[in-house]
C-alpha cells in the first residue's frame, strides 16, 4: 500500500496550480492517495507554513510524505529539500524556513538537497516558477508510491546548515508566563500561543479561575484583561472573551462566537507577544452601618 502525499500551498484554488499538482502526482502513479492540508496560507507567508506543518503532521501516519510550497524564491539559489522526521514523516519544501516550526518543537533525523536538474517533472526543464508542480509534487509522489528513496532524493545536508525563522521560547518570571503569539485559528480569530497547559498548571491556574492577559506588540502594550481560564466556549456567555486550551495542548485566548483577533487587532508572529498570570482575588466588603 502506498503513502499519502498531503499538499500545503498558498496557491489558493482559484486557478489551476493546485489541479496541475494533483495530476502530476496521479500521473506518476493513478492510485496514489492525495490529500490538501491547507491551500489557504497567507501569500509569501513562511511562517505561517511552518507552523501549520507543526500542528498537523504528528497526527498523520508513519511514511506519509508532506509537500509544502509557500516559495517567493522560486527559481533563485534557495535549495530544495526533503527531510525525514524523527516521527518518520517526509516533508519536501524549500530551503527557507518553512520547517522551523518541526525542526525545533518535534526533531529532524534527516535532510537531503535534491537535484532540481535531475529530479524533476520530465520535459519541464525550461520552466523556472513552478516547483510545486515541477520539483516538489512530482518527486513527493515518487517516494509516497515507493519510485524513489528518501535517500535516491539526493545528498545529505547538516541540520544547522538550514534556513530558520526567528521563535521566542516560552518563559516564566515568578508567577508571570510570557510566550509568543503564533498563529490564529483562523476561521474563528483565536489566539494560538506557545505557553503550554503545564506551564499554567506550575503557576497553580486551574479552570475556573480568573487569570490577567497582557499582549504586546515589539514591547507596546495593546491590551489588558481579566479573563476566565475556561475548559470551553460553553464556559462563557456569547461575546466574552476566555483562556483556553487548544487543540496542540496550548494556551489560547478567543472570544465565544467573535474574533478576538478582530475586536482587538491582534497579529501573530514573534512580534507579537502575551503575558498570563494568576488574577488576584478580589474580596468586597460590605459597608458597616
Amino acid at each position: 500500500m502506498t503513502n499519502c502525499l498531503v499538499l500545503q500551498t498558498d496557491f489558493g484554488l482559484v486557478d489551476g496550480a493546485v489541479s496541475a499538482m494533483y495530476g502530476v502526482a496521479y500521473t506518476v502513479d493513478p492510485t496514489i492517495r492525495v490529500q490538501d492540508l491547507t491551500h489557504e496560507i497567507p501569500p509569501y507567508d513562511i511562517w505561517i507554513a511552518s507552523y501549520r506543518l507543526y500542528q498537523t503532521v504528528k497526527y498523520w501516519p508513519k511514511g506519509t510524505v508532506f509537500v509544502s510550497v509557500v516559495d517567493p524564491g522560486v527559481g533563485s539559489h534557495r535549495r530544495s529539500i526533503v527531510c525525514k522526521t524523527t516521527s518518520g514523516h517526509y516533508i519536501i519544501t524549500p530551503d527557507n524556513g518553512s520547517i522551523t516550526h518541526i525542526q525545533h518543537y518535534d526533531g529532524i533525523e534527516e535532510i537531503r538537497a535534491i537535484d532540481e536538474v535531475k529530479s524533476r517533472l520530465p520535459h519541464s526543464e525550461e520552466s523556472h516558477t513552478f516547483h510545486g508542480r515541477d520539483i516538489y509534487a512530482y518527486n513527493g509522489a515518487r517516494l509516497a508510491v515507493g519510485e524513489t528513496t528518501f535517500e535516491e532524493l539526493g545528498s545529505p545536508i547538516e541540520p544547522d546548515t538550514l534556513v530558520t525563522l526567528p521563535l521566542i521560547e516560552e518563559s516564566q518570571t515568578g508567577t508571570i508566563l510570557r510566550g509568543s503569539i503564533d498563529v490564529l485559528d483562523v476561521r474563528f480569530g483565536s489566539l494560538w500561543s506557545n505557553i503550554s497547559s503545564d506551564s499554567l498548571k506550575r503557576i497553580n491556574v486551574k479552570p475556573g479561575d480568573r487569570v490577567q492577559v497582557t499582549i504586546y506588540h515589539k514591547e507596546n502594550k495593546v491590551y489588558q484583561n481579566i479573563l476566565l481560564f475556561a475548559r470551553s466556549f460553553a464556559d462563557v456567555n456569547i461575546g466574552e472573551p476566555l483562556v483556553y486550551i487548544n487543540s496542540l495542548v496550548n494556551v489560547g485566548v478567543a472570544v465565544n462566537q467573535d474574533s478576538f483577533s478582530k475586536l482587538y487587532h491582534i497579529g501573530t508572529g514573534i512580534d507579537w507577544t502575551l503575558e498570563i498570570r494568576k488574577a488576584p482575588r478580589v474580596i468586597y466588603e460590605e459597608d458597616v452601618l
